[in-house]
C-alpha cells in the first residue's frame, strides 16, 4: 500500500528517474536483492545516494526490502519487517547478523 504523498512506480507524473528506479526494484525477483549502487549502475545514472533518496521518498509501493546497502543491510527500523519478507521469499538472510547474504542473493538485472 502506498502511503499518502508517495509516488507509485506507475505514476506518470513522477520524475523519470524515480519511475526508472522503481521499475528496476519491481523487477527484482523474489528471493533476490540489489544494492542501491547496483541499481544506479544498472541504470547507468545517478549513484547509491540518489537511489536511496528515491527509495526513502517513493519506495513504499514496491518491494523495498529487495534493496539493501553494500553490506546487505537495511536501516534498523526496517529490518524486522524485511526479515519477515526474506523468510517468506526464501532470501538468504543471516538473522544473527541482520544482513542478506549478497554472495547468493544478489541479482544482476538479467
Amino acid at each position: 500500500m502506498t502511503q499518502p504523498g508517495l509516488v507509485p512506480a506507475a505514476d506518470p507524473d513522477a520524475p523519470a528517474y524515480v519511475r526508472r528506479v522503481l521499475a528496476v526494484v519491481q523487477s527484482i525477483p523474489r528471493g533476490k536483492v540489489m544494492t542501491y549502487g547496483d541499481i544506479a549502475e544498472y541504470l547507468e545514472d545517478g549513484g547509491a545516494r540518489q537511489v536511496g533518496a528515491v527509495m526513502s521518498r517513493h519506495g513504499s509501493g514496491v518491494p523495498w526490502w529487495r534493496v539493501v546497502n553494500a553490506s546487505g543491510v537495511l536501516p534498523p527500523q526496517l529490518r524486522g519487517e524485511a526479515a519477515q519478507h526474506y523468510a517468506e521469499e526464501g532470501t538468504p538472510y543471516d538473522n544473527s547478523r541482520e544482513r542478506v547474504n549478497l554472495r547468493t542473493a544478489r541479482w544482476d538485472g538479467r
